[in-house]
């Protein structure tokens, strides 16, 4: 949280931003190359780094995060660790074991689906290499970024059941899709939670998903949602669980976004 007193002057924060440009293993969204501004401020380095297509209204909350994680003071930590999850990009099915020898002892996976151009087999391959390489214990959850309609969802976590899918994260763009879509895979007997993360981080009204009841779960992340302050309000409101999920940050913007993952009273397992 950082109150009014506290803000810094334009001339304040931009003395303390560099830019910096860093290579991604694996293209992304369509960016190869994630841009961030650090800012080297008093409470420790900060970031600024919303996507290239994001106009001044979209981009104004993740200057309110880098402003808080710079100038304000974060929530103490409820927990001394946390556990993360390894992603697999939406890559050929014989990479995957390869991008998981990146993320030793990650015992959860995050697998990119219905990427364009890409078909539901090469979902399947993917998700299929992914399991294999993790085990049976695993948890191997699904993220489309909204990338199907509500038909188009429930065949494809249909032919993805078997796998032992933990949830589907954002698989249509909408909050009448995401009820639409756990109520027909609840019909069905498919049981696949329901996990929002655009639905809340782009929305006017984060909680509009949860009043719904059109997801089992939350995705909150600092950055998009305005800083951590903000992301607690929205958690403690909505009443769902939650998976405290990052925004392509940097190492810098990583280390500050921890203590959000920390911070929450209650997470997915």
């Amino acid at each position: 949280m950082i109150s009014p007193r506290a803000l810094p002057s334009i001339a304040e924060v931009l003395a303390a931003t560099r830019v910096v440009a860093i290579p991604t293993r694996t293209r992304f969204r369509g960016i190869s190359v994630r841009e961030a501004a650090i800012l080297d401020a008093p409470s420790g380095a900060s970031e600024f780094s919303p996507f290239p297509e994001y106009g001044d209204v979209e981009a104004a909350p993740w200057l309110a995060a880098a402003l808080e994680f710079g100038w304000g003071v974060t929530p103490a930590p409820r927990r001394a660790a946390i556990d993360v999850n390894a992603t697999v990009p939406a890559v050929a099915a014989d990479r995957v074991p390869a991008i998981l020898a990146g993320f030793p002892g990650c015992r959860t996976a995050k697998v990119k689906v219905a990427e364009p151009g890409q078909s539901l087999a090469d979902d399947v391959a993917r998700v299929r290499a992914t399991r294999e390489a993790l085990g049976a214990d695993a948890l191997v959850r699904v993220d489309a970024n909204g990338g199907w309609t509500v038909d188009e969802a429930v065949a494809a976590l249909a032919a993805l059941e078997e796998f032992g899918i933990d949830y589907a994260e954002q698989p249509v763009p909408d909050v009448p899709g995401l009820a639409a879509v756990r109520e027909r895979l609840d019909a069905r007997g498919i049981r696949i939670r329901i996990a929002a993360d655009e639905s809340v981080r782009k929305a006017e009204d984060p909680l509009a998903v949860a009043r719904a009841g059109a997801a089992d779960l939350l995705i909150v992340k600092a950055q998009p949602l305005g800083g951590i302050a903000r992301a607690l309000e929205i958690v403690a409101e909505a009443g769902l669980p939650v998976v405290v999920g990052g925004a392509r940050d940097t190492t810098g913007g990583g280390s500050r976004g921890r203590p959000h993952a920390a911070a929450p009273p209650h997470r997915a397992r």
